[in-house]
């Protein structure tokens, strides 16, 4: 079975990170990124079908011992949230491992409970569920848009740490994580899409206008950090500029904090912390909001 190399081993290969990412507990991740090349592909796929042989025993894991789990991929358009997912669900069994991904609210939905149809796609025991994007919608796309109204918003800020702990208290596993992409990579990945028709699909109006909203959806990403991040469920930030780094430190995160039997030791390790982290290290928001205040 494939090991993870040692970081000497990395660097040679695959390029030193930047110089002035030596310090992860001080470097932002609205900083530069701190590799200066991407993960190689070799080197990638080795450590890819080691993560993935990892998730297979969580997978039998949590049908054998009733366990419930659920991974919500947050982040900007283009993100690389999609990918990611693919890949956590490459070789596990599709009847025990869902992606839901929600359409916009019916008629009738918008007269719910706003949670109401979220809690329809929560997993049993033995389930493994994907959300690609989730009811943090409220807290990023719909104020920033103006699909819903500041009424709307305060009752979802203060009403989700509740009902997620909720679902904790009930047995579920919930993983958070925020996909971050800078904006000049945002910008070419949105592009490149209209040049390739096998990713026409991936295009909409609105990844268009998410450029041009770049600064009210890092004000909304910020506000929900500071009212959702709680110490029950945690947001694990990753920096995916360069994809394959996102996916191996995605699922690193994920088998790094799960329980399961026979884990590699070797394999399920903690990712980098210079491309996976908590809010408190990788976007410190406390000195961001008192200077938005003081302006």
């Amino acid at each position: 079975m494939a090991t993870k190399p040692s970081q000497s081993e990395s660097q040679q290969e695959n390029g030193a990170p930047r110089a002035d990412a030596k310090a992860p507990l001080v470097q932002s991740a609205d900083g530069p990124y701190p590799y200066d090349k991407k993960l190689k592909s070799k080197q990638y796929d080795k450590l890819l079908l080691a993560l993935q042989i990892e998730l297979m025993k969580v997978q039998k894991w949590v049908l054998d011992a009733n366990q419930k789990i659920a991974i919500v991929f947050e982040g900007r358009d283009a993100a690389g949230k999609g990918g990611t997912i693919k890949r956590f669900l490459q070789h596990l069994n599709p009847r025990l491992a869902r992606v839901v991904a929600l359409p916009k609210p019916t008629e009738a939905q918008l007269g719910q409970w706003y949670f109401q149809r979220y809690v329809a796609h929560l997993p049993t025991r033995g389930e493994i569920t994907f959300f690609d994007r989730s009811w943090y919608n409220r807290a990023g796309v719909e104020p920033v848009m103006g699909y819903c109204t500041p009424e709307d918003y305060q009752r979802f800020i203060h009403q989700v740490p509740e009902f997620e702990a909720a679902q904790i208290a009930s047995g579920l596993h919930l993983f958070k994580f925020w996909f971050d992409v800078s904006r000049k990579e945002q910008r070419r990945r949105i592009e490149s899409r209209q040049d390739d028709p096998l990713k026409h699909w991936k295009l909409s109006p609105m990844d268009f206008e998410a450029m041009q909203r770049w600064d009210d959806y890092t004000k909304a990403r910020d506000g929900m950090f500071l009212f959702t991040d709680t110490n029950h469920a945690p947001w694990t930030i990753i920096r995916s500029d360069d994809k394959r780094r996102a996916r191996i430190g995605a699922m690193q995160e994920f088998l790094h904090r799960l329980p399961y039997p026979d884990k590699n030791e070797s394999i399920a390790v903690a990712p980098d912390p210079l491309i996976v982290g908590p809010v408190s290290t990788m976007l410190p928001l406390e000195g961001r909001f008192m200077f938005a205040e003081q302006k």
